[in-house]
């Protein structure tokens, strides 16, 4: 007698242990589908800094849609700036004080006007110059739209 209680106390222990688990899961019998603890805050990727190459080659549809050039302007233009803004990049990474930073990015500047004049007509160099100032900006030329003219007199006669 004393056995069958040992076993029969067993048993509704391990029946009140299966509800606690069932419980556990939600009365779900796929388990948990998601964790209850709240998602902890997400370190974000910091972006990927551009190679000179790669900022040239953003840009450069642009100033080639802006100036018409041609492809040997284009390669002209593209090895000229890939070049002065891999300057700019290694001057920053030196983190200079900002009255030789400027100094020296003016130097830079004026460099690639000079490179810029000698391998550009003077007419593409000028506009190259006004597209610098509007910061690479396109204008783009508005169309105007013409409406066009319902002649309600001309369509009533001819059917009647």
């Amino acid at each position: 007698m004393k056995y069958n209680g040992i076993i029969l106390i067993g048993l509704f222990i391990l029946l009140l242990g299966i509800s606690n688990l069932n419980a556990q899961t939600m009365g779900n019998r796929f388990g948990r589908q998601r964790n209850m603890a709240p998602a902890g805050p997400v370190q974000q990727q910091e972006p990927k800094a551009l190679t000179a190459p790669e900022i040239v080659e953003q840009e450069m549809p642009k100033i080639t849609e802006a100036l018409n050039l041609n492809e040997f302007e284009q390669a002209v233009v593209s090895s000229i700036l890939t070049k002065y803004v891999q300057q700019r990049i290694e001057l920053q990474l030196l983190k200079l004080e900002p009255n030789k930073m400027r100094e020296s990015i003016e130097k830079i500047q004026k460099n690639q006007e000079e490179e810029l004049k000698a391998g550009l007509p003077e007419d593409k160099f000028l506009a190259f110059q006004e597209l610098q100032k509007n910061r690479f900006q396109v204008k783009r030329k508005d169309k105007k739209k013409r409406k066009k003219k319902k002649n309600n007199k001309n369509n009533s006669d001819s059917e009647i």
